[in-house]
């Protein structure tokens, strides 16, 4: 199957590339199929959907942002993606979406608050609010030293 991108241009992929969302993603509720572009050995990955050429969101592993990061994820949750039932974690990857303002990389957030979570198995992905009220919608990326840096360096300053 061909899928067409703003960003990446035709991407040729399977059905079993195919990530759906059952209830979509917030703010983006009529797209429910997405496949994950992972262009060269980037920690950031893309999430493009499968019907809306224009919608591709970064993402990445919460543990390049946060080595602590433990998200709590409410039974009902882990259940949609298991058909029912609890799914094996060992079937269970974890992403969380990233904001880059348009020429800002330095002030580049994570979404710690509501991560995606993938079953590897059934292809079922949901975005959920993580139990843990300590971490927040918008978490700075990179630390005030390396952003400041960037910052320089790009004569931003």
């Amino acid at each position: 199957m061909i899928i067409k991108s703003s960003r990446f241009g035709e991407i040729s992929c399977s059905q079993e590339d195919i990530i759906t969302f059952p209830r979509g993603i917030p703010a983006f509720e009529q797209c429910r199929e997405f496949v994950i572009i992972a262009p060269d050995d980037s920690a950031v990955k893309w999430l493009q959907s499968a019907s809306e050429p224009g919608l591709a969101l970064p993402v990445t592993s919460p543990d390049a942002v946060r080595s602590d990061y433990n998200a709590r994820i409410p039974d009902d949750e882990l259940k949609l993606l298991g058909r029912g039932e609890n799914p094996d974690p060992s079937d269970l990857a974890l992403l969380v979406i990233l904001t880059i303002p348009n020429g800002l990389p330095w002030e580049m957030t994570a979404n710690l608050r509501a991560p995606i979570l993938i079953n590897l198995s059934t292809r079922l992905a949901v975005q959920v609010i993580a139990l843990n009220e300590e971490y927040p919608v918008r978490f700075q990326v990179f630390p005030q030293n390396v952003r400041s840096k960037m910052k320089a360096e790009s004569g931003a300053e």
